[in-house]
């Protein structure tokens, strides 16, 4: 008997929907702030707001993993949500290829769900219980105008994709399924409808690491097959060093460093970026670490300190870091590396200035051998 044609196909370069064309990048972001207003009082007025994210600049180019990491509270949740207009943001633009989001002149609201999708941490809570698999996947193709024969038929084509026969899972429900089965079932999802970025938000951080390395492989056949472009959210470095080719860092919802993955994990600019390569666990047994690589909290969000916010926590603190913010910088190549850090900038007036970027060297060694990354 023949085999009916996938409804889903490989996505090659140069696809119709890429309107900016290959230089063009598929996301950018232009100073992307989100305030919380904190109330009290009788009245119930406004007292204060929680910076969660505050002034951010970046963008995605096409093809790419850019890994996003930083400590909990960070920002980085609320950065992908504000992404994905789950949330209202205070200020900023968002220029998905090309063409500025929610503009009248731009891409609406709707067409950028369509081409930029996201999986959540959580796998049983995204999904509905009272759905099957097949139905779960089905849905976002018919709202978006498909019939139900063809919907069906991607669903089918994706669980099979993801590793799952559909004929033994489609008609299963969300408790009858592992964890590991489950974000397989989100990743489906978000791609029923041939998106062509997905944000990725800890979506293998509750997983075991069996399971967590079939997902990745997983996730990097899915990127070459569908011509897919990841941002990849984690606290794993691990796993950002494995997945990624760029790095962003974020420290109390800022962006402090960004650049190829290589320099930012052989060679930080950035002291909170030492202190996280420094706190993971090294593979050679001989290797102990007997100091942490960072002490105290990290500031109130409400009222973060004035100039650089790291400044209460870093060993190289000096009078410029509590004048004056360092910037980041503007970036005019995807192989630019960057960093918040008036040590990173000549003629800051610090006295490391014109120091050799070595001095924030990690002084654990990453690995025990080199890695082997997941879009190599």
């Amino acid at each position: 008997m023949r085999k009916a044609k996938s409804p889903l196909q490989t996505v090659p370069p140069g696809h119709p929907n890429d309107r900016g064309g290959k230089a063009q990048p598929m996301l950018i972001v232009e100073d992307l702030r989100k305030y919380f207003p904190i109330h009290a009082g009788p009245l119930n007025r406004k007292v204060a707001e929680v910076k969660a994210v505050d002034g951010i600049s970046f963008s995605v180019v096409k093809g790419e993993t850019l890994g996003v990491v930083g400590e909990s509270g960070c920002g980085k949740s609320t950065m992908a949500r504000l992404l994905m207009h789950l949330m209202p943001k205070d200020t900023g633009h968002l220029i998905f290829d090309g063409d500025a989001v929610a503009e009248p002149t731009g891409i609406s609201l709707r067409e950028l769900r369509r081409n930029l999708q996201m999986v959540f941490q959580d796998s049983y809570s995204s999904l509905n219980p009272r759905l099957p698999i097949e139905e779960s996947i089905a849905y976002g193709p018919c709202v978006h105008g498909a019939k139900r024969a063809e919907a069906k038929a991607i669903a089918r084509d994706l669980l099979e994709k993801v590793g799952l026969r559909p004929e033994l899972f489609g008609a299963r429900y969300p408790h009858e399924l592992s964890g590991g089965q489950k974000q397989r079932v989100n990743i489906a999802r978000a791609l029923a409808l041939n998106p062509r970025m997905l944000i990725l938000d800890e979506a293998v951080s509750a997983l075991d690491k069996s399971v967590e390395a079939q997902v990745l492989q997983l996730l990097g056949y899915l990127k070459r097959h569908f011509n897919l472009t990841y941002m990849f959210i984690s606290h794993d470095l691990h796993v950002v060093q494995y997945i990624s080719d760029r790095v962003l860092v974020m420290y109390l919802g800022q962006i402090v460093e960004i650049g190829p993955v290589d320099e930012i994990y052989n060679s930080p600019r950035h002291p909170y970026t030492r202190a996280l390569l420094n706190s993971r666990l090294s593979m050679d047994p001989d290797e102990r670490v007997e100091t942490a690589p960072l002490v105290g909290d990290p500031p109130n969000p409400i009222d973060p300190p004035s100039g650089c916010r790291f400044r209460t926590r870093c060993p190289f603190a000096e009078e410029v870091c509590a004048a004056n913010a360092p910037p980041l910088g503007r970036s005019s190549s995807p192989l630019d590396h960057l960093a918040a850090c008036h040590m990173a900038h000549e003629g800051s007036g610090h006295s490391r200035a014109n120091q050799s970027p070595a001095i924030l060297r990690p002084s654990i060694p990453p690995v025990a051998a080199p890695v082997q990354r997941i879009h190599a």
